[in-house]
């Protein structure tokens, strides 16, 4: 079977994502849908696809799959419109900003019975996957203690900042993701620390903070401690460690090779990936398969928009946790 798709958006993660659809045998690209008819036109035009609308997109009955990689704004509304055109939905971070629509795109795609998997790729790292499996396999006993470290190179674009809907649900909800992912229940209780450390126009023109540690523990007292700071001058900095009752696993940065050198001055090695398409490249194309996968099935596809609801629901309990400087209960 071959699951033929239509891609909304023609930005950077559109062209990414659509490149690794036009790499397939199982898939096949016919559309691309953007709000910039001439973008959409573009990529279309070098990934042998068609420029298309959201309307005719939908109305056909050749297209099995939308794959949503536009503004964030537009996620909710492509979903539900496409639950209801029977349409499979595999829908970039975060499903919206708005708990009140990420439930109704739920309501929609569970009364529509379509499968939709929300893009946290992050599960999908053959690193973080092999940990994970470790963790459930009983390597570490039982979980005590999650480290989330999540460090960008450099800030993105100020503009970018003012609309993205801040660190919390732009950034560190990747983290939360992976905090429910590995401690295998959900948080009850969080405290987040924020602050501008890295450069004082994202407080003025971004009107977000770029540096944060945020703490969670579940019922049964499992703690998770994430680090985020917009800068980390070394490189894109992603580690992970799992502490328990018989020992700990931890997942190191990557680096573009594993090459030492050793002389008088001292020991050195490459940095990290310099961002996160190089360093989740083959995670994005693992996720892809998974979704794949799930709807030759016909199956559920894991994240699924229950999954997008809870880090939503973890991020504006940090941003209240930290306007506040006080502990949330959920």
């Amino acid at each position: 079977m071959t699951v033929r798709f239509a891609l909304f958006g023609a930005g950077r993660i559109g062209k990414m994502h659509g490149e690794n659809l036009t790499r397939r045998p199982d898939a096949r690209l016919l559309y691309v849908v953007d709000s910039k008819p001439e973008a959409a036109k573009s990529l279309a035009e070098s990934l042998g696809a068609r420029a298309a609308t959201q309307e005719q997109v939908l109305a056909d009955k050749n297209v099995d799959a939308v794959l949503i990689a536009s503004s964030t704004d537009t996620h909710a509304d492509i979903a539900i419109a496409a639950a209801q055109a029977k349409k499979a939905i595999f829908c970039e971070k975060p499903v919206d900003l708005k708990l009140e629509r990420v439930d109704d795109t739920i309501r929609e795609v569970e009364k529509a019975g379509v499968p939709m998997l929300v893009g946290f790729n992050r599960r999908f790292d053959a690193s973080f996957r092999a940990l994970k499996n470790q963790v459930d396999a009983g390597a570490v006993g039982t979980v005590e203690q999650v480290l989330i470290i999540n460090r960008d190179p450099g800030l993105p674009d100020l503009a970018f900042l003012a609309r993205s809907g801040g660190l919390f649900l732009d950034f560190t909800i990747h983290d939360f993701d992976m905090a429910r992912w590995l401690l295998g229940e959900e948080p009850v209780e969080l405290f987040a620390w924020g602050a501008v450390l890295v450069d004082a126009r994202v407080a003025t023109e971004g009107k977000d903070i770029d540096t944060a540690m945020i703490m969670m523990r579940t019922a049964s007292h499992k703690m998770c401690h994430i680090t985020n700071t917009r800068r980390a001058v070394y490189g894109y900095d992603q580690r992970i460690e799992v502490f328990g009752s018989k020992g700990m696993l931890r997942a190191e940065n990557l680096n573009p090779t594993t090459v030492e050198r050793f002389d008088a001055a001292g020991v050195t090695a490459d940095r990290p990936y310099p961002g996160f398409q190089s360093r989740y490249d083959a995670a994005y194309a693992a996720e892809l398969s998974e979704f794949i996968a799930g709807v030759k099935r016909g199956t559920k596809v894991s994240p699924g928009p229950r999954d997008g609801r809870q880090v939503v629901v973890l991020a504006n309990a940090a941003m209240e946790s930290y306007k506040s400087g006080r502990p949330v209960k959920l």
